[in-house]
């Protein structure tokens, strides 16, 4: 059974109220939880219940697998169970659970221990086992058992069964003392030695041996393996034993764990379960000669504990008797025993006035230590106190909590900002729509980041918007088609209800009764019109080179076989902007791109019209749905998975490489410093002195005498000699120290040049890191004081921060901020302080982001007062600031560069034309009718 915090999870028994209820109201509604069959009343209990099961809190009692839901912690119990009970040997659990039955050991670890000890050398028919013959072993069925002569029975010895279920409890007489664990192991092996015991085992096809098909050093050894399959021989238990696998301690304690229960009463006998008892024959009535010694093991450990207890806490007439009992012994007496004078007619003064004595001597003793108590208590306070106050004097530790951090006049002086800058909510694609810019947001950070698998070039985020904004049918915008044609590509691998989108219609229908009308189009209307609208959509061509033809109709067939009104809530409304148009549809004036967000709603649509033809009409709301909806489907796609997995193997690779790489740039920095240190060493007696090269002067010692000849110009001689000598010994080694030097500073000008390669490649390591663990998961770059979330989704899986040449690229250039969750809410409003006051002051009343809002940075010297606005003090806020210090070289110049496009991009509004041709022409030099998929696969 699942554990939680050490303890068994127990069910929940029915109330007494449900009880009754059986009986007198047998149709009452009640709460069902069927994975463990525990019946509710209401459904508070139900769903909490249900909440403390999905906590993961639980731990598999059998392999100690911790952080489980309990139903995962069941499932690992049950598989774990199924396994062991497959490996043991079936032969064996009968004798074991008699053995184990009625049998009173405090631990479970003791009765493994005994059962171990009695049948690992004892075997039974038709057993499994390895067979030693000539130093090899192999796998062989035991085909009949002989017991030693004393022991064996006149009829037949036990042979192998030849049925396939080994349940049966046929009366064998081997080993049948071993069953009994009240005889000493030693003596059960005396009296029934299991050496004595000769096997017949019948060596099993080759086929069936342990590493059969694994290639052998030798042929020889092959064939000699092969010429004992099928053979018959008779062994003693010392040539045979088990596998591992399938009987040792540790499976023994999981077999008989699973198989055996015990009481929580003292010295309760552990109990084979009834189902398994009746599966295996065990009887479940308790002997009666057990129950008596069962009863009297508890009777004795019952006085045991009561003796204990008396001795320690029990009444205090009993312990004075003790005490006068063992005064009179001689015995000594506890130090709070009182004894009192007996009264009656055999009164003796002399020692009633020694009781006294010793009853306020031992009241002196008393109010000592009560004294001695009560100046302890004094003292301990007032250590208490003083470590109180040397607490609160104490200084805070940074970083800390960011909601303890308060700017002091001192940081204030310093210039720093107390007010955030307010982030723009209007200038998100969707203005205040924030559920649909979560859903923008995401659909175009999955279709960048799994470009790779979709086979789909990256795009910005300001070509995605252009696109969804694009209300022309001519010309035809190519970013939609690619994007609706690689989804839909991949949502033909998975799993699909055919017509699904039909059925849940009609149940709607069938649930509400009356057929309502949306934009004057009823249910039956619009599943006819479904009927014949991209019924082949999965075997639809949709090339590459066609320009994706046909892909609206596909787009229609996808949803009506992958869609229902429980994925997709609005797939009425939207399949009805598909397939119907107006009576009297106006001629296109050839709007521009940036079209509003969402158009007013036409007031009936019942002209069926093909969907190519609408959905240029389609706003752009409805059509981010339709992409969040395929998107959604397709990350569990098979492709998807692969990816992520290769980038998980990737990111293994790049962490290693990375170790490599710091360990080769610290000893090469360790290197540098070596050298460093010896050419300063070398330069600094140079500095001291002369050039090493420099010629040391001579002084002319013929000048002490002008006699040619004379005693000085003789002396002078060898001195000279020796002078010039020591100078030239000097100069080489001047030489020497000046070519090690530049040898030196030329080694650690190499090594300077490895370290930069180093730690370029560092750089090119984490952009990569970045790139592969967004395919994982995609996490924001931080969170501030109060919890918003910062996004910056550039340079995510299948984007690049640099293009080729080192040129700058961008997928947002901007930086996205989310209101905290409602988790982070919950503990915001657990604090004593008035957090929303503290907001209002440093976010501003419009600067306040709620749960599921967005805002965004488009400025990049708001951004840069953000930075400046986080305080490293909070461990929130230096974690954000670390980050943005860690990609400024990269997020700067993107945001840079999308401002400089915008600027090349707007247009004047009087170059502006109004025909259709200049319209046109217009919108073919919007950014994302220039963009091209370069990762398109031929002929798809």
């Amino acid at each position: 059974m699942p554990t939680c915090r050490r303890k068994r999870v127990l069910l929940t028994e029915p109330s007494p109220a449900l009880l009754d209820a059986l009986k007198h109201d047998p149709s009452r509604e009640v709460f069902y939880l069927a994975d463990t069959g525990e019946i509710f009343e209401t459904y508070e209990a139900y769903a909490a219940r249900m909440s403390f099961y999905r906590v993961k809190q639980f731990q598999c009692e059998v392999t100690g697998k911790s952080g489980l839901d309990y139903f995962q912690a069941l499932e690992s119990e049950r598989q774990e169970a199924r396994t062991m009970h497959s490996r043991f040997p079936d032969q064996l659990k009968a004798a074991v659970l008699k053995a184990v039955q009625w049998q009173v050991m405090g631990r479970l670890d003791h009765l493994v221990e005994a059962v171990y000890d009695r049948f690992k050398d004892r075997y039974y028919p038709d057993e499994k086992v390895l067979v030693e013959i000539q130093a090899e072993k192999y796998l062989a069925r035991i085909v009949q058992v002989f017991p030693p002569k004393t022991n064996a029975p006149p009829a037949r010895s036990p042979v192998a069964s030849s049925s396939s279920t080994p349940l049966s409890d046929e009366p064998t007489s081997i080993h049948k003392l071993a069953e009994d664990l009240k005889v000493p192991v030693k003596d059960s092996n005396t009296m029934d030695d299991p050496a004595k015991y000769i096997y017949k085992v019948q060596i099993l096809a080759e086929e069936r041996q342990p590493g059969f098909g694994k290639a052998d050093k030798s042929k020889g050894k092959e064939t000699s393996r092969s010429q004992w399959s099928g053979h018959l021989m008779d062994v003693d238990c010392s040539k045979m034993n088990r596998d591992r696998l399938a009987f040792s301690k540790s499976i023994l304690r999981r077999f008989i764990r699973d198989c055996v229960d015990r009481d929580a009463a003292v010295a309760s006998p552990w109990t084979v379960k009834p189902a398994i008892a009746a599966r295996y024959g065990v009887s479940s009535d308790m002997p009666e000669e057990i129950r008596k010694s069962v009863e009297t093991l508890k009777k004795g450990e019952s006085d045991k504990r009561k003796k204990v207890w008396e001795e320690k806490e029990g009444p205090a007439s009993k312990r004075q008797k003790r005490t006068a009992a063992a005064a009179e012994n001689g015995a000594p007496r506890p130090p709070d025993a009182v004894l009192l004078p007996a009264r009656g007619p055999a009164y003796d003064r002399p020692s009633t006035e020694k009781v006294l004595a010793a009853i306020a001597e031992q009241r002196e003793r008393e109010r000592e230590a009560r004294e001695k108590a009560e100046q302890q208590q004094k003292a301990k306070e007032e250590a208490e106190r003083l470590a109180a106050e040397k607490k609160k004097k104490k200084p805070v530790r940074y970083p800390t909590e960011d909601l303890d951090v308060v700017l002091g006049e001192k940081e204030k002086r310093a210039g720093m900002k107390l007010k955030r800058p307010v982030p723009s909510k209007l200038a998100m694609p969707f203005g205040e729509d924030h559920a649909t810019n979560a859903a923008f947001l995401m659909s175009w950070n999955f279709l960048v980041v799994y470009g790779i698998p979709l086979h789909m070039s990256s795009f910005t985020m300001d070509e995605f918007e252009g696109a969804l904004r694009h209300s022309v049918i001519e010309p035809e915008c190519q970013l939609l088609a690619e994007i609706h044609a690689t989804l839909i590509y991949n949502l033909r691998t998975m799993m699909f209800v055919r017509h699904s989108a039909v059925l849940s219609l009609v149940d709607y229908k069938e649930e509400h009764g009356s057929d309502n009308e949306v934009f004057g189009v009823t249910i039956d209307q619009l599943t006819t019109a479904m009927a014949d609208v991209g019924n082949n959509w999965e075997r639809a061509p949709l090339r590459y080179a066609d320009g994706r033809e046909g892909w609206e109709e596909s787009l229609v067939g996808c949803l009506k076989d992958h869609a229902t009104l429980e994925n997709f809530p609005r797939m009425r409304e939207i399949l009805t902007r598909l397939l119907f148009a107006p009576d009297h549809t106006p001629e296109s004036t050839g709007s521009t791109a940036p079209s509003p967000a969402t158009s007013p709603a036409p007031a009936r649509l019942t002209t069926p019209t093909a969907p190519g033809q609408l959905y240029h009409k389609l706003p752009a709301k409805d059509r981010i749905e339709i992409i969040a909806f395929l998107c959604n489907l397709a990350v569990s796609s098979k492709a998807i998975h692969a990816h992520m997995e290769t980038c998980e193997e990737q990111l293994t690779a790049l962490r290693k490489e990375k170790i490599e790489v710091n360990r080769t740039k610290k000893s090469h920095l360790e290197e540098i410093a070596t050298l460093d240190a010896e050419i300063n060493g070398e330069a600094k007696p140079q500095a001291n002195g002369k050039a090493g090269d420099e010629d040391v002067p001579m002084h002319d010692l013929s000048d002490l005498s002008d006699v040619p000849g004379s005693d000085a110009e003789d002396a002078a001689a060898p001195k000279t000699g020796s002078t010039r000598r020591s100078a030239a010994k000097e100069r080489e080694a001047a030489r020497a120290k000046a070519l090690s030097a530049k040898q030196a500073k030329e080694e650690r000008r190499k090594l300077e040049e490895e370290v930069s390669k180093l730690e370029r490649r560092l750089e090119g390591i984490e952009r990569e890191f970045r790139k592969l663990l967004g395919s994982v998961r995609v996490k924001p770059l931080g969170r501030d004081r109060f919890y918003n979330r910062v996004w910056w989704f550039d340079g995510m899986g299948a984007a690049s921060l640099i293009g080729s040449g080192g040129t700058v690229q961008y997928g947002t250039g901007r930086i996205f901020l989310q209101g905290p969750s409602e988790f982070d809410v919950e503990i915001v409003r657990r604090r004593e302080e008035n957090v929303d006051a503290r907001r209002r002051v440093e976010e501003g009343e419009e600067g306040m982001l709620g749960v599921g809002e967005w805002a965004v940075y488009n400025d990049f010297d708001e951004v840069k007062e953000f930075v400046e606005w986080l305080n490293p003090k909070g461990v929130r806020e230096l974690q954000l600031k670390n980050a943005f210090v860690k990609w400024w070289n990269h997020l700067s110049p993107g945001m840079r560069r999308r401002a400089a496009d915008l600027n090349a991009n707007a247009k004047i509004p009087e170059a502006r034309r109004s025909t259709r041709k200049h319209a046109g022409a217009d919108i073919l030099r919007e950014p994302y009718m220039q963009w091209t998929n370069r990762k398109a696969v031929n002929g798809s």
